[in-house]
């Protein structure tokens, strides 16, 4: 079964050393030292190195070799993507550059008045958003639906050295109480975000095929955004070279209850982000249900 635990690597005193690095000597100077990060993923991370290559050579085609290479670009770039939004949140946003498609999509959505669904990857960025969003005058609630697994230690120091996020979150619970609070966010004119490439073993999940392959989705972005009779949109915030981050978003086609439906446009809409971008979808699991642990 393709699954994930709900946790990232990383140790406080990594994150530390980056953190001292960006403030002394600039975000290009942690670039530098995350070769040595990678490479260590890379030689050492078996389990991880076994599921994105995977991807990169029976998904996407790579030859041996390419995926091989790919692999450790894979690392260095989700480190990237890591120290860019340290970078952010600690108040170098004018370090960066960015451009939106598609934000006329989010303008005519919050004009409407009866919030939105907005479901996303890991893939690229997407936790910078808020602070992009905000240069271009959307004053809005983006509510994060999330199961909260992540380490304490390493949340709890990065919330001390960075600028306190706008975003709210929503965490999963077994009673289900998180669907009164979505209801209550939408009610307010806000947004709730959905992560749809990850499900834990045990909760409900989808099947469908992606790449040219069958694998599990997580049933609960689609089921509730196929019911709650509200806009929804695809979102990704991509990175580019030099510090430039590409936001995109587009709108879906949702039949109500209709969840099968939603989930193979929203399969389209990441196959055709990951053409472009096959470096940044951050996946260090056996996502395919073919992939043997």
């Amino acid at each position: 079964m393709s699954q994930w635990d709900g946790k990232s690597k990383g140790t406080v005193l990594g994150y530390r050393i980056f953190v001292f690095l960006i403030r002394k000597a600039g975000v290009k100077s942690a670039y530098f030292l995350l070769y040595f990060v990678a490479s260590y993923y890379f030689l050492f991370l078996k389990k991880s190195n076994k599921a994105i290559s995977y991807y990169f050579k029976e998904r996407l085609r790579y030859s041996y070799f390419e995926s091989k290479k790919m692999v450790f670009k894979s690392y260095y770039t989700f480190g990237q993507t890591i120290i860019d939004k340290v970078s952010i949140s600690a108040g170098l946003r004018n370090k960066f550059t960015y451009e939106f498609d598609g934000i006329e999509i989010l303008k005519r959505l919050l004009a409407e008045k009866k919030g939105g669904v907005l479901i996303s990857a890991h893939i690229g960025n997407f936790e910078i958003a808020e602070h992009f969003f905000g240069d271009i005058d959307l004053d809005f609630q983006i509510n994060l639906v999330t199961t909260d697994l992540e380490h304490s230690a390493i949340k709890n120091y990065l919330e001390s050295v960075t600028q306190k996020s706008a975003v709210k979150f929503i965490i999963i619970k077994e009673d289900l109480s998180h669907i009164f609070e979505i209801n209550a966010a939408l009610a307010n004119n806000e947004l709730i975000c959905f992560t749809g490439d990850r499900y834990f073993e045990g909760s409900k999940s989808l099947s469908e095929t992606i790449l040219g392959k069958e694998a599990n989705f997580p049933a609960g972005p689609f089921l509730i955004a196929s019911r709650l009779k509200v806009p929804v949109v695809f979102v990704y915030v991509m990175k580019e070279p030099n510090l430039h981050y590409h936001l995109y978003a587009r709108e879906a086609t949702v039949k109500h209850r209709d969840e099968k439906g939603l989930l193979k446009e929203y399969i389209k809409s990441v196959e055709s982000i990951l053409q472009k971008y096959p470096l940044q979808w951050f996946n260090y699991f056996d996502f395919w249900s073919d992939l043997k642990p």
